[in-house]
């Protein structure tokens, strides 16, 4: 009797492990896609990202550089205070999207020019996304301003 009982709770222990392992497997493989890192126009040209690579790229908006083609491609450059890359997107843009302002957008780099699928600005006049911030504080671009 307690041969079988110690037999069922090893295959217990085993089949609940394996369902673990598998759980993991799948949030994992799920999640492969929904990861972007976030990087800084200097990180970007230092270690260049794969092609297929979708990542975060974040920094402030180059004044005077915001500019519109033809087709309403929207083109203008981000850059650290290290380094600028030029972005291109075309969609809407946040209402707070300006020259000189915080801002991320995600997508990937074709040509040597970040193609933007998505374009996130800051929310309010104090806030700026924790990573542009640190960023920029790394580089001794930003400091921030005491009220």
């Amino acid at each position: 009797m307690k041969s079988l009982r110690k037999k069922r709770r090893i295959q217990l222990i085993m089949l609940s492990f394996v369902a673990l392992s598998v759980a993991t497997g799948l949030i994992g493989y799920a999640m492969r896609d929904g990861i972007n890192y976030f990087r800084s126009p200097t990180q970007v040209i230092e270690e260049p990202p794969t092609l297929s690579e979708i990542f975060r790229l974040g920094g402030l908006v180059e004044k005077g550089s915001i500019r519109r083609d033809k087709d309403g491609i929207l083109l203008f450059r981000v850059t650290d205070g290290n380094t600028s890359l030029e972005v291109q997107f075309k969609g809407v843009l946040p209402d707070l999207f300006a020259e000189n302002q915080g801002m991320i957008g995600m997508g990937k780099m074709q040509e040597g020019i970040f193609i933007a699928s998505e374009i996130l600005a800051k929310h309010d006049e104090s806030y700026m996304p924790k990573e542009v911030f640190e960023a920029l504080k790394d580089q001794g671009i930003y400091q921030k301003s005491k009220k």
